[in-house]
């Protein structure tokens, strides 16, 4: 089975996000066996983002790592786990708010693709990139 890395790079509507990820330094941290949940924000998410962004950020590597980091959880968290859940604790260490109902939310994401099984953990796709606060 991929780890969560290799299933970015093999799915064309993570280019940006594989792209950050790398730029960032944090391929070999989300390679490691973890467990990890990954609320992977797809290119449309990012494109959402005002323009210049993305841009902006791949230039601020630190800024750029908090974010990204903002979007893992240690753990794996299948919907099932995630029902009466409410919060979780990102990497960042901020925490984000989880509403399981119809539709699955993550802060102020809509997961549009869930339960998706890694080797080292579990990826959730959101339509809108989650930040801080």
């Amino acid at each position: 089975m991929p780890n969560i890395v290799e299933i970015a790079v093999n799915n064309d509507a993570f280019q940006t996000l594989v792209t950050a990820v790398k730029v960032a330094g944090l391929v070999e941290a989300l390679q490691q066996p973890g467990p990890f949940t990954v609320f992977a924000p797809n290119d449309d998410a990012f494109g959402k983002l005002l323009p210049g962004t993305v841009d902006t950020l791949v230039q601020n590597v630190p800024q750029l790592q908090r974010i990204l980091t903002y979007h893992v959880v240690a753990g794996r968290y299948p919907t099932a786990e995630l029902q009466d859940v409410g919060m979780l604790t990102s990497l960042e260490g901020s925490p984000i708010p989880i509403r399981c109902g119809e539709p699955f939310e993550v802060k102020n994401a809509t997961v549009v693709a869930a339960d998706i099984e890694a080797s080292n953990g579990i990826i959730h796709v959101i339509d809108t990139v989650i930040l801080m606060g």
